[in-house]
C-alpha cells in the first residue's frame, strides 16, 4: 500500500494500522547480525502502556528477526514499539517502531 509508512511531525517513519487489524510486524536485524556474525538469542517486544493501547499479542524468533504480531489501538494514536534483542554473543541491542490507527 502507497500509505503503509507515513512520515509524522516527529521526522520518524510510521506504520498505519487500523484499529481491528490484526498484524505481523517485522523488526529486521539480518544486516547488523551479518556484519557481526551472531544470532538473536532472547527477544521482548513491548510497548508502554496507556489507556485504549495496542496491545502486543505475541512474539517469535524468525532466523535473525523478530516478529511481534500486533492488535487493538485507537484511532488517531501513535504508539512506539520496541524490540530489545540479546544475541549468543552477548550483544543487546533496541530498535523501536512507530504505529499510528488509521481508519483504513
Amino acid at each position: 500500500m502507497v500509505d503503509t509508512y507515513v512520515v509524522g511531525t516527529t521526522g520518524k517513519a510510521t506504520i498505519l494500522k487500523d484499529k481491528d487489524a490484526v498484524l505481523d510486524y517485522i523488526f529486521d536485524w539480518t544486516a547488523w547480525l551479518d556484519d557481526v556474525a551472531d544470532t538473536i538469542a532472547t527477544k521482548t517486544v513491548t510497548t508502554p502502556t496507556v489507556a485504549g493501547q495496542i496491545t502486543i499479542d505475541s512474539s517469535g524468533i524468525v532466523g535473525k528477526t523478530v516478529v511481534g504480531w500486533i492488535s487493538d489501538g485507537t484511532e488517531g494514536q501513535t504508539y512506539p514499539v520496541t524490540c530489545h534483542i540479546v544475541t549468543v554473543g552477548g550483544r543487546e541491542d533496541d530498535r523501536t517502531i512507530y504505529i499510528k490507527i488509521k481508519e483504513r
